[in-house]
This record gives structure tokens, sequence and C-alpha cells, in this order.
């Protein structure tokens, strides 16, 4: 598999793993302690996946922007109460 292959793969599962973190942030009061976590608590499987990868860091403001997208997706899918 090559370099920008591997990449790409990591910025889609970055997007896809924080959609449901975005949709349980969004249900949480803002700053709150679950609110935090469920922001933070994927990044350090990416951050090893990239690692894996042989991903650079010089990657790293794409992988930020696909998660902040899948955070943002997750918060927008309405709420069944």
């Amino acid at each position: 598999m090559g370099k920008y292959s591997i990449l790409i793969s990591l910025m889609f599962f970055a997007l896809i793993v924080n959609i449901p973190f975005g949709y349980w942030r969004a249900q949480t009061r803002k700053f709150s302690f679950k609110w935090m976590l469920y922001v933070h608590l994927p990044v350090p499987l990416i951050i090893y996946l990239r690692y894996l990868g042989g991903i650079n860091y010089y990657y790293i403001p794409l992988m930020l922007a696909a998660a902040i997208t899948g955070q943002y997706a997750g918060g927008k899918i309405p709420v069944n109460k």
C-alpha cells in the first residue's frame, strides 16, 4: 500500500470514528468532563495508527481536519427522544 493510500485510509478512519463521538458530545453540557472525553478519546488511537502507518507529522492538520469533520457531522445527527 502506498503512502497516500494509507493517509487517505487514516483520514477516512478518523472521520468515521469521530461521528459517534460527535453525536455523544452534542448531547452533553459544553466543556463538561464527558464533553472533553468525547472530544479527546479517539485522538490516541488515531495517533497510534498514524505512527503504525508511517505517516509523517506533516500530515497532522489533515488528520485533525478529518476528525473535526467527523465530530461536526456526528453533532448534526438528530436526537430521538
